[in-house]
């Protein structure tokens, strides 16, 4: 009988033990780093997909945002953000709030959809922002752009999604060099970072967005090839991102997998093991 007392108690014990680890968990992730994984090619070559990286949510304070979504489709469970920290959109809608700066490389909820995008914000609030022939004009004054080469890469499926790469050489067989135009952009603040050209395209030439107060532009690095603010939320594109969406500022690769899972520790890219991102 004392047997079977200590058999029980020990999974009672480890049913807490797992308990508690879940909870650490899951305040640790609301409160300071959230993982996150790249799964597409929109940030390219800042980030490639197959990235994985903590979102630092301590550098723009807390909203609603900072609370995770619980989705287990197999057992019909369906708790979003809202659902757990609603009650922080009241106000301003955050808690020690830290000022976005131009240049940061953020991770904010989509607005429309609630799903988890990662963009570069280029628009601050009252910006005047616009793209012509290609090019960023923040305030009706183009940004600086040099040219800086060529980005390659194979042509082959990436990631878990089994994503193809587009390519300014187009077409391109498999396991062909996919090429894209490179250029350094230098933003007003003086912040530098790279971007990506494939042809001249819809999104080459926009309208003036004027950013609402509260909110911000974002786009992302790869940019023949980001669904962002350039594209108004009522036809499916990103629009303005509310401040209380953003969830936090990404800085630094921790490791990165050219496979299709981060299991597979033979795909890992050994360049990328800590990289801080520009």
């Amino acid at each position: 009988m004392a047997e079977e007392k200590s058999w029980g108690g020990s999974i009672v014990e480890t049913l807490k033990t797992i308990v508690y680890a879940l909870l650490i968990a899951g305040v640790f992730r609301t409160l300071f780093f959230q993982p996150f994984w790249i799964p597409s090619g929109s940030m390219k070559d800042t980030l490639l997909i197959g990235d994985f990286l903590f979102v630092n949510k301590m550098s723009y304070g807390y909203s609603y945002a900072s609370c995770p979504s619980v989705r287990i489709p197999a057992v019909g469970l369906d708790i979003d953000a809202e659902d757990l920290c609603g009650w922080l959109q009241r106000g301003d809608g955050r808690l020690f709030g830290g000022e976005p700066q131009r240049g940061d490389v953020a991770v904010f909820r989509h607005p429309v959809t609630g799903r988890d995008f990662i963009k570069r914000i280029v628009g601050l609030p009252g910006d005047r922002i616009q793209m012509r022939e290609g090019r960023l004009h923040i305030n009706g004054t183009a940004v600086e752009l040099d040219p800086a080469g060529t980005f390659e890469e194979i042509m082959a499926p990436q990631g878990p999604q089994g994503i193809r790469p587009r390519c300014a050489n187009a077409p391109v067989g498999t396991g062909a060099i996919c090429i894209k135009e490179k250029f350094e952009e230098t933003l007003p603040n003086g912040e530098t970072h790279s971007i990506l050209n494939i042809g001249r395209q819809a999104s080459d030439d926009t309208p003036v967005y004027t950013v609402p107060e509260g909110h911000y532009f974002m786009m992302g690095d790869n940019r023949d090839n980001s669904s962002d603010s350039r594209v108004p939320q009522q036809i499916g594109g990103v629009g303005f991102v509310p401040y209380t969406d953003l969830i936090g500022r990404a800085d630094r690769v921790m490791f990165s997998s050219a496979g299709r899972s981060m299991l597979f520790f033979w795909t890992w890219r050994g360049d990328r093991f800590f990289e801080k991102i520009e």
